[in-house]
């Protein structure tokens, strides 16, 4: 596969042919370096291709419509979590029972990746994103007419289902296409696209819930999907990254990856992950809204910050890989999620909470691109699979977090379960970075 250097568990075929080209007008000491001050963060740096010819146009155009594409995604997946409390008013039902427009979304998320990755590995990714962003599209239109709460929760299910296409997929047509090396800190600046999606949608349905017509966001991110949609299948006629394995069949290469020890501790770890943090994350508005007084519009502003944490992240990460190192990373990216969650539970107000969420996206973010960066390495040959069952187990784990994390807000509150959430995640951290310590060191002897 294109950019591969690190092999992992016999899983990678060994590298052919390299050559660094200079696109978009920076190096790949540009990206090494962290010095992107002259390009936008969407404008990232694709290096050691070997694919003939370069068309350094196309791949600045389809890096940017990805990253347009997953900020769709992930607002569509968050644009949820602020309206929850009138979408029991609106309809007459509990908390948790209202939570399945979310637990709905996650679960459709996660499973349809048994599809999308052997298809983009077949048919070529930028054109299954293409075609899945057109659909998701339709089913935000259903979303935004549809009248009653079953209808809603089935139009929330299919957009999960095609949502979940764009940011797996896009993630693994990045680790064809650019070197391990460098690949951390081009993950990070191509996630500002969905770390500012997550924050726009949590706070475009927190303002849209203390309005009559609280639907009309599920309208703005059809467009946008649709849009994206149109420009991504067009540039998808010049992809430069090839269909890595014509023959991909997800249960079988699933099977055969799920061997490997190092891949069960990685889609393991995200898994629970995904289970604590976003069982948490969905219920802050609500906690806000309820036992802190503040109106849903407030509250669903108060997660902004969690994703400026991670822009933060995403602007300095070269320079935080080198200093800290994976390893150092995850602890640290750990410690920071955790504190940020117990500030977070304990606010007087929205404003301390709002500090907190700054905190504990910096510290999520530092974390979770760590796992991203090993899932991209798990195996090159079907990096397509590998990263669909790496994204299935995340959004699985968030599925199951916010279903819980919904019985248990009803039972004893919405504090404890956000603090619960922050204590939980302290070992899940420590145990990966340990783990990938030893990895490494294996690695290492080995090379040698």
């Amino acid at each position: 596969m294109l950019g591969d250097r690190v092999p992992q568990d016999g899983l990678t075929q060994p590298p052919a042919k390299v050559e660094t080209e200079r696109l978009l007008g920076i190096t790949s000491d540009c990206i090494a370096g962290g010095d992107w001050s002259s390009t936008s963060p969407f404008s990232l740096v694709v290096v050691n291709i070997w694919h003939e010819p370069l068309q350094a146009g196309v791949l600045k155009l389809s890096i940017v419509l990805l990253s347009l594409a997953a900020f769709a995604s992930a607002a569509s997946m968050r644009v949820t979590d602020a309206l929850l409390p009138r979408i029991a008013s609106d309809f007459d039902i509990g908390i948790a029972t209202a939570a399945a427009v979310v637990t709905g979304f996650s679960v459709a998320y996660g499973l349809m990746q048994v599809l999308f990755g052997p298809l983009g590995d077949r048919f070529g990714k930028l054109r299954v994103i293409g075609y899945a962003s057109g659909v998701a599209a339709l089913a935000s239109v259903a979303c935004m007419l549809v009248q009653g709460f079953h209808a809603l929760v089935v139009a929330r299910i299919v957009a999960g289902a095609f949502c979940g296409c764009i940011i797996p997929l896009a993630m693994a047509w990045i680790g064809d296409v650019v070197a391990y090396q460098q690949r951390q800190a081009v993950l990070a600046r191509f996630l500002l696209g969905q770390i500012t999606g997550l924050a726009a949608g949590t706070a475009v349905g927190g303002f849209a819930a203390e309005h009559a017509t609280w639907r009309w966001p599920f309208g703005v991110l059809a467009l946008w999907l649709a849009v994206t949609a149109v420009l991504i299948s067009i540039a998808a006629r010049s992809d430069p990254a090839p269909r890595s394995n014509p023959e991909s069949h997800f249960a079988r290469d699933a099977a055969r990856l799920f061997r490997a020890p190092w891949v069960r501790v990685v889609v393991g770890t995200v898994f629970t992950e995904g289970m604590l943090v976003f069982g948490a994350l969905a219920f802050i508005p609500t906690h806000l809204h309820l036992t802190r007084g503040a109106n849903l519009s407030t509250a669903g502003l108060a997660l902004v910050p969690y994703a400026l944490g991670g822009v933060a992240f995403a602007l300095f990460a070269g320079r935080i890989v080198r200093l800290l190192g994976e390893v150092r990373l995850a602890l640290v990216g750990t410690a920071l999620l955790a504190s940020g969650l117990v500030v977070v539970a304990a606010a007087p107000d929205a404003r301390w909470a709002a500090s907190g969420c700054l905190i504990a996206g910096l510290g999520f973010y530092g974390f979770h691109n760590t796992l991203q960066t090993n899932a991209t390495q798990m195996a090159p040959a079907m990096r397509g699979v590998a990263m669909a069952m790496f994204a299935s187990l995340f959004f699985l784990g968030q599925s199951v977090g916010v279903a819980v994390a919904g019985v248990l807000v009803q039972r004893i509150g919405t504090m404890p379960v956000i603090f619960g959430a922050a204590l939980a995640v302290i070992p899940v951290g420590i145990t990966f970075a340990r783990l990938r310590k030893s990895h490494a060191a294996r690695e290492a002897s080995l090379a040698t």
